[in-house]
């Protein structure tokens, strides 16, 4: 049986199949910007990128918590 992807990284396949880039990009994106809120990179990302707000939020979090080690 196979476990489904839940939180955040369900979003990943439809943000690829959407804005034509794959998640490692945008999360070196997020990474190597000079923001560090969660809600300055989601509006980046939005308004930089042209990203919807579940995209944008989804990728931050997903980001956000890896830096964060958890």
């Amino acid at each position: 049986m196979t476990d489904s992807v839940k939180g955040p990284a369900s979003y990943f396949p439809s943000i690829e199949k959407k804005y034509g880039r794959p998640i490692a990009d945008w999360k070196n994106l997020i990474r190597t910007s000079p923001l560090t809120k969660h809600m300055e990179l989601v509006n980046w990302l939005k308004a930089e990128h042209a990203l919807g707000h579940g995209h944008a939020n989804a990728l931050v979090a997903h980001t956000l918590a890896e830096q964060a080690g958890r």
